[in-house]
C-alpha cells in the first residue's frame, strides 16, 4: 500500500495548517515549500484541490494564505487518503469491467486484498492531523489509546 506523491503532499499542506491553526495568521504555500522543499506551483495546484475537496480555505491577496475549515481533531488521515488516492485497485479482478483474469470466481486474493484495504485505511481512520502534530506525549498517549506506536511527525518551520 503506497501513497503518491499527491497525498504524501496533501498531509504535508493539511498537517502544516494544523499544526499552526492557533495563529492569528494564515499559513502560506511558501511556508509549506520552503519547510519541506516542494515546488510552489505544485503546491498550489495540491492547495486548490484541498479547498474544493473542503478540507482548507483560502484568501488570496496580501495577508491571505490558508487555513483549515475544520478543527483538525475532526480531520482523520483514512480521510484525506481517500480523497486524495486515485487507486484502491491493487488487483485486476478489483476492476468488474477490466478484470481478464481467467481464475474469477476460484481466487480469493481479492477477498484477501481487499480485507488488508479495509484495515489499512481503517487505522487511518483512527488517526487525525491533531494526532500528527501533537507534542510528544500527547501523541504517545493517543497512540497507546488506538495501539499505534509513539511515532509523530514535527513540523517546524527552520530545517
Amino acid at each position: 500500500m503506497r501513497l503518491t506523491q499527491w497525498t504524501d503532499y496533501s498531509l504535508r499542506v493539511l498537517m502544516h495548517c494544523a499544526a499552526h491553526e492557533d495563529r492569528p495568521q494564515p499559513t502560506t504555500i511558501s511556508e509549506v515549500a520552503d519547510a519541506h522543499g516542494i515546488s510552489r506551483s505544485h503546491l498550489t495546484k495540491i492547495v486548490m484541490t484541498l479547498a474544493a475537496q473542503g478540507f482548507i480555505e483560502t484568501t488570496r491577496g496580501r495577508g491571505g494564505g490558508m487555513r483549515l475549515l475544520r478543527p483538525a481533531t475532526t480531520i482523520t488521515v483514512g480521510e484525506v487518503v481517500r480523497k486524495t488516492e486515485t487507486d484502491f485497485q491493487h488487483v485486476e479482478c478489483f476492476n468488474r469491467e477490466t478484470n481478464r483474469c481467467r481464475m474469477n470466481g476460484q481466487c480469493g486474493l481479492k477477498h484477501v486484498f481487499g480485507r488488508a484495504l479495509a484495515s489499512y485505511l481503517g487505522v487511518l481512520d483512527q488517526v487525525t492531523l491533531a494526532d500528527l502534530v501533537a507534542p510528544p506525549a500527547a501523541a504517545a498517549e493517543g497512540a497507546a489509546k488506538t495501539g499505534g506506536g509513539a511515532a509523530t511527525w514535527r513540523i517546524s518551520a527552520a530545517r
